[in-house]
């Protein structure tokens, strides 16, 4: 089975259900099962030496690339780009820019881009619905036939308003038809729940969130959603009414959160001026290159760090902005 190093969860509500969180199972939890477990297998016979191997198939790696004045930069082929691990060099087995995957790509990789809408109907957010609605429309048909949308409400527990499909028409019924507001605001664990299913279909994939910032209610940390994030190679956008002056710590949460998942946050003053954002986000998706390859040899089964360095002469004056890593996944396998 293969389970994520960063995160455990125990949790007695079916998939799909939203009452009720997963509880969260710290590492020095599975550290003591662990230890009780090798002392019984001890007692029963003779020791076997582990042998473990690190369990990453296909990394899927999205980055954004853009040049000294902040512009994106079209038109790189895998040739211009180099990637590594721990600074061991990786070959890209498929490239793209935007929602088209070039050829030779592995038959595991669908074309377009999933995108997850997250959608902050909480009591605070009750006078700014209809701006949001009618910003998340236009943003829809903005999207490259390709791509797949799904649209998400929370306020404390979330709603699937809309399963992920190419069909714009069900999803802004579903959104028209599924939007009611809460009262308290679980930003984090809703996002979490948000990337739990996201980590679920393959190809390339990004998160849209838009909330007023103020969380209430989540049992997670930012850090904690932020490193699902990270392992599972998701970008997060963030698209915020939140005063950086009134909530800095928000703020500053909300920033790392996106910045280590490759994705940006968006303060904006008001949602009337939301459209212009969201024209934003999608300049951001659609520009954006996704590299896929098959990790080389490294005996680093906890973080690995990467790094994505543009070779073309124009390298040196561009600036990427990817995760930062992933941890990877160990599995003991059974005894010879």
């Amino acid at each position: 089975m293969r389970v994520p190093a960063a995160a455990f969860w125990l949790s007695s509500t079916p998939h799909g259900s939203t009452n009720n969180m997963p509880v969260p199972v710290t590492r020095s939890a599975v550290f003591a099962l662990t230890l009780a477990a090798g002392a019984w297998h001890t007692a029963a016979q003779e020791p076997i030496p582990p042998h473990y191997r690190v369990d990453v198939n296909l990394v899927g790696l999205t980055f954004s690339v853009t040049d000294a004045k902040g512009r994106p930069v079209h038109g790189l082929r895998p040739d211009d780009i180099r990637i590594s691990e721990d600074g061991i060099p990786q070959r890209i087995a498929a490239f793209a820019e935007g929602s088209s995957v070039r050829e030779h790509a592995p038959a595991e990789i669908p074309q377009g881009t999933n995108v997850f809408i997250l959608f902050d109907t909480s009591d605070r957010m009750y006078r700014s619905i209809p701006y949001v609605c009618d910003a998340i429309a236009n943003f829809l048909r903005k999207l490259d036939p390709a791509d797949a949308a799904a649209v998400y409400t929370f306020s404390r527990n979330l709603s699937r308003a809309a399963p992920l499909t190419r069909d714009r028409l069900l999803v802004r019924a579903g959104l028209a038809q599924n939007v009611s507001t809460g009262d308290d605001t679980a930003l984090f664990n809703c996002l979490l729940l948000t990337l739990r299913d996201a980590a679920r279909v393959p190809g390339r994939k990004a998160v849209v969130v838009f909330s007023n910032g103020p969380d209430n209610r989540s049992m997670l940390s930012p850090e904690d959603v932020g490193t699902v994030a990270e392992d599972e190679g998701i970008p997060v956008y963030v698209i915020s009414t939140l005063d950086p002056g009134k909530d800095h710590l928000t703020a500053a949460a909300l920033e790392r959160l996106t910045a280590r998942t490759g994705g940006k946050l968006f303060l904006t003053r008001n949602w009337q001026v939301l459209p212009q954002t969201f024209t934003a986000i999608h300049e951001e998706i659609s520009a954006s290159y996704t590299a896929y390859y098959y990790p080389a040899p490294n005996p680093n089964d906890g973080f690995r760090r990467i790094a994505v360095t543009v070779a073309s002469p124009q390298g040196k004056a561009c600036t990427i902005r990817t995760r930062s890593g992933y941890r990877a996944h160990r599995i003991a396998p059974p005894p010879r």
